[in-house]
């Protein structure tokens, strides 16, 4: 089973990025993705998830309307589109996926809500 993200970088505030998550080893649209991010000193964040199976989704208050959640299932992708970038969106960014069944979009906040499968990060620097 692998999860890799893809995508990050150095971009100045007010730019944009791309988020790729590549899914392998496992059957992609039994399972929903999300991003969550983690900068230095802080704690993990969950800024997005989507399910595979019905393209609902998830954001957290702090990137709606400036991301986008998106999912090509035939790529057993994930994509997160960031727009307007701010400083404060610095972070190691991973995806992450469980098993439909057990997706609550009100727990994506919860730092004890377990996942299965986790990548290893991608690092975004937004510069002021």
């Amino acid at each position: 089973v692998q999860l890799v993200e893809s995508g990050g970088g150095l971009v100045q505030a007010g730019g944009s990025l791309r988020l790729s998550c590549a899914a392998s080893g496992f059957t992609f649209d039994a399972y929903a993705i999300a991003w969550f991010r983690q900068a230095p000193g802080k704690g993990r964040e969950g800024v997005s998830a989507i399910s595979t199976t019905d393209g609902s989704t998830y954001y957290s208050d702090s990137v709606k309307g400036r991301f986008t959640i998106s999912s090509d299932n035939a790529k057993n992708t994930v994509y997160l589109q960031m727009n307007s970038l701010k400083p404060g969106d610095s972070a190691v960014y991973y995806c992450a996926a469980i098993i439909e069944e057990l997706l609550i979009f009100g727990l994506i906040a919860d730092p004890r809500y377990e996942w299965d499968y986790w990548g290893q990060g991608t690092q975004v620097t937004v510069s002021s």
